[in-house]
Order: C-alpha cells, then sequence, then structure tokens
C-alpha cells in the first residue's frame, strides 16, 4: 500500500484515467492493454509509458516482470479506488472545511442544488 503520509499525492486527470483503468481491471495490465483501453484517438505508448513511470514514483502503482522471455511490465495498484477516494476526500475536508464533515455536506447540497429527494436519499444513507 502507499506510504504512511498525512496526505497523498493527488491524481492528475490523466494519472486518474490511467488508474481507473488498472482499478477496473481484473489483473495486471501491460502499457499495450491499458492504451487498448482508451478511445479514440489513442495516446501514444510513449506517452502513457512516462504516466506508468510517474505513478510507479507516486507510489501509486508497482510492476512485476513477465514469465521468462518476457520483457513486458504488468501494472498494478498499490491503492484501491477506494482507499484514494477516501484518503483524498479527507485531505479536502480539512483543507476546505477545516475537518468539518457538517461544513463540506453543507457546502454540497447548497452547491449542488439537491432536489428534495436527494436529501431525503441521503439522510436516509445518514441514517442506516
Amino acid at each position: 500500500m502507499v506510504k504512511n503520509k498525512k496526505e497523498i499525492s493527488t491524481l492528475t486527470k490523466a494519472e486518474m484515467e490511467i488508474m481507473n483503468t488498472l482499478w477496473d481491471a481484473a489483473g495486471p495490465m501491460s502499457t499495450h492493454a491499458i492504451i487498448e483501453k482508451y478511445p479514440e484517438p489513442k495516446p501514444a505508448y510513449s506517452t502513457v509509458a512516462t504516466f506508468m513511470k510517474i505513478l510507479t514514483n507516486k507510489e501509486f502503482v508497482s510492476f512485476q516482470k513477465g514469465n521468462e522471455g518476457d520483457k513486458t511490465f504488468y501494472f498494478y495498484p498499490l491503492i484501491t479506488r477506494v482507499e484514494y477516494t477516501r484518503k483524498f476526500m479527507n485531505q479536502v475536508k480539512s483543507t476546505f472545511f477545516g475537518g468539518s464533515v457538517k461544513s463540506l455536506i453543507s457546502f454540497f447540497a447548497k452547491e449542488e442544488k439537491l432536489s428534495d429527494e436527494d436529501l431525503k436519499e441521503i439522510l436516509s444513507f445518514i441514517k442506516s
């Protein structure tokens, strides 16, 4: 797992796309397999390879080499989507809302202009 840091590195949009692909995968993926998951126009191999190096350095992913004779690297996540989301949202809560869940929820309730039905659904989640 990612090192115990108070704050987690955040993912860029491009890094998040790759992480979502890895999180959705059944197992480790090669750079070519990751590219195959992209819609057209697909990114260049070198672009994805650079992002894989960045994600490895940030300790979001690791890799394993293929079987004997296979020089391919197969990447896999070191953090789950839920773990990343939890840590990211805790940073948002701390940075923008003074650590207050109430303030965070209040902000989104007001800014998103939630319907009465949405609010009832959220309340039922909270109560359960």
